[in-house]
């Protein structure tokens, strides 16, 4: 496979990961126009993401098990297109019952998306340049807060939420082309990303646990950051897109930035984002009222959540204990995982305590990743520099 011809292949799974987010928040977004039109409330819309990350969890490993002998090239453009069509068929919902079945194939093509995308991109280059392919990569997932739910918002508020549903279906079936023009269509097994680099069945069971805990604990406070900046930070209404956009190009900045370093620096690359997402976090609770440290503190914290993403998928990448397929099944698992906890942790503490407690309570959680991190780094250090045993 030609160069030029992987690294088309690289941006256009990009982009469809792209698309996966924007699909999976584009509720969030539409959350006041879908309600009224379907004759729901707000609370069962806003059913539609986290019932559809709780799909994801649970049919992500089952369905990578499934599918594991299925040549990528159509593996994802069946997926692809299948995103398509259920977009589809929610711009075409008569009822919230009919969006709801949507979703829920939408959430069973994410699962295995997921699953199979990073490995069957980074397979296509050489090893010393996988860290950089996935940093790559993750640029698409960032923008998706910053360009793709902002624009199918506000295309839905000027034309009808079912218009932006029916964009998701347009460029899930550009993108199922595209993948299948570009990606060459090979076993599985055959693939250059296939097995990990430097297999570890211990290092990897730490990164799975390490992504469950920092995830719930940076969602903890990411899902109601808004009531913070409102409540806390004393910003008005008005101000909240321009915030939350800080965060997004900051995001942006961390999965380009840390590309520098996958390949040299993994663990490291890990590390550091995790101490700044912690130092972001804690601060917020401590200098939450001042509005420039908010500031400061919400870009810092958007930029090591997805440097700190980037790096744990190029970690498991490389100790996949087997099959990459199932071990970004089961990464994506808990990534998922933490997404829910963090959502409900921050949902039932939010009413008795207010915003603020819930930015201290998401750094614990990532301090305690970050203890778990490094200790496992430092015990690891000690294995390789051990004495061999002499015979005598």
């Amino acid at each position: 496979m030609t160069t030029r011809r992987a690294w088309a292949a690289l941006i256009v799974i990009s982009a469809a990961a792209f698309a996966f987010v924007t699909a999976e928040l584009l509720p969030i977004g539409l959350l006041t126009v879908i309600a009224p039109d379907l004759e729901r409330s707000r609370s069962q819309v806003g059913w539609l993401v986290s019932g559809y990350a709780i799909v994801v969890v649970l049919a992500s490993v089952p369905l990578t098990l499934l599918t594991q002998r299925v040549p990528r090239r159509q593996l994802l453009t069946v997926t692809m297109t299948l995103f398509a069509a259920a977009n589809l068929a929610g711009a075409l919902a008569p009822s919230y019952e009919i969006l709801a079945g949507s979703r829920l194939i939408t959430a069973l093509t994410q699962a295995l998306f997921w699953s199979v995308c990073a490995p069957a991109v980074t397979g296509l280059f050489p090893v010393g340049k996988r860290g950089r392919v996935v940093a790559l990569f993750g640029v698409g997932p960032a923008l998706a807060p910053v360009l793709g739910v902002p624009l199918c918002t506000w295309l839905g508020q000027q034309d009808g939420w079912r218009t932006a549903f029916g964009l998701m279906a347009a460029f899930g079936l550009v993108a199922a082309a595209a993948v299948g023009a570009l990606l060459p269509s090979s076993a599985p097994a055959d693939g250059g990303a296939a097995r990990g680099t430097a297999p570890s069945r211990p290092r990897f069971r730490v990164i799975v646990l390490v992504a469950a805990v920092s995830v719930t604990g940076f969602l903890t406070f990411v899902t109601y950051e808004t009531p913070f900046l409102l409540d806390v930070s004393g910003f008005g209404a008005g101000a909240l897109p321009s915030l939350l956009f800080v965060a997004g190009i900051a995001g942006t900045i961390g999965a380009i930035s840390v590309s520098r370093t996958l390949d040299t620096w993994p663990v490291g690359s890990m590390l550091v984002p995790l101490a700044v997402g912690a130092f972001s976090l804690l601060g917020l609770y401590a200098l939450g009222g001042s509005r420039v440290s908010t500031i400061v503190l919400l870009g810092a914290g958007g930029l090591a959540y997805t440097a700190f993403a980037t790096a744990l998928q190029n970690r498991m990448l490389q100790v996949a204990p087997g099959s990459t397929d199932l071990a970004s099944a089961i990464l994506g698992s808990a990534f998922n995982a933490g997404i829910a906890g963090g959502s409900l942790i921050g949902g039932t503490l939010l009413p008795p305590y207010g915003p603020r407690p819930l930015a201290l309570i998401g750094g614990l959680l990532v301090v305690a990743a970050l203890v778990v991190l490094a200790a496992d780094t430092r015990r690891a250090d000690r294995e390789c520099n051990k004495p061999a045993n002499h015979i005598h």
